[in-house]
């Protein structure tokens, strides 16, 4: 199983919806950079920028986590390939260039809506939670919209789909955003300079691949199993596990929590 089947990849790409994709994500990307250029500057920090530039260069493993999970760009219109508005391709996969603006979108905003509140010690682990939920649901919304619009598409044998995206992949990327957001932050208070900050630029893709490809490597594994192996038991038993791994890693990152900064020594 996992094999790419031909009239996957022949498929046509929705040139509409490329144009809403790449002009809408990076109009979106640019909002939020001025948002954290201006936090960072209310608060003497580039934090909240590198974190979106953190995202924004992990994009480029993106071929990674497409072969791992059988994701696939659609490149064709009107039966020819080069449809797509592409700057690399790793792996056999054209990589689109609005992948760069929706990992800054999917896994950075957090940074910008919750980081404060965690660096004060305001968060509490309900809150922590319910943000989870909310990132999952962004996730879903995003994603449902891309492959069931023909931008792109999860090939594989999943299970749980929510119209033609698997709800395993919104968990796990859920599950990123918050490890992400608290190691970040974690560093972020331990730091001294402006200049260490830019450590999150490596905090991210050991997140990222330490979420989808360790919590979701059960249902790697069982998608990707010779023919003679492969179950769809043993993919519905994998994705449970999965989720229920990611949930219990967030139950523990609230336990991470850094707790209120320490008052000012008095003069």
């Amino acid at each position: 199983m996992g094999r790419m089947p031909h009239d996957v990849m022949m498929s046509e790409l929705n040139l509409f919806w490329q144009e809403i994709f790449t002009w809408g994500s990076w109009t979106i990307v640019l909002i939020m950079a001025l948002i954290a250029i201006r936090m960072g500057i209310r608060q003497k920090t580039p934090f909240y920028i590198l974190a979106c530039l953190a995202a924004g260069l992990g994009a480029f493993a993106e071929p990674l986590y497409d072969v791992a999970f059988d994701l696939w760009f659609y490149d064709v219109h009107d039966g020819k390939p080069g449809a797509m508005y592409s700057h690399f391709t790793a792996f056999g996969v054209v990589q689109p260039n609005w992948s760069h603006s929706g990992y800054i979108i999917l896994y950075a905003t957090a940074c910008l809506y919750a980081g404060r509140a965690i660096y004060e010690g305001r968060m509490t682990p309900r809150l922590l939670g319910l943000i989870w939920l909310a990132e999952i649901a962004a996730s879903c919304v995003f994603e449902v919209i891309g492959t069931g619009v023909g931008v792109y598409t999860y090939y594989g044998p999943y299970v749980m789909r929510i119209w033609n995206y698997p709800l395993v992949i919104g968990v796990l990327e859920g599950t990123q955003v918050i490890l992400f957001t608290i190691l970040a932050v974690q560093y972020w208070r331990r730091v001294t300079s402006a200049f260490a900050l830019c450590g999150l630029l490596l905090i991210f893709p050991i997140t990222m691949m330490g979420a989808n490809m360790g919590l979701g490597a059960p249902v790697i594994i069982a998608m990707h199993l010779s023919p003679a192996e492969f179950s769809w038991a043993i993919v519905w038993i994998t994705s449970g596990l999965t989720i229920a791994m990611c949930a219990l890693v967030v139950a523990g990152a609230r336990r991470f929590l850094p707790g209120p900064l320490p008052a000012p020594a008095q003069a």
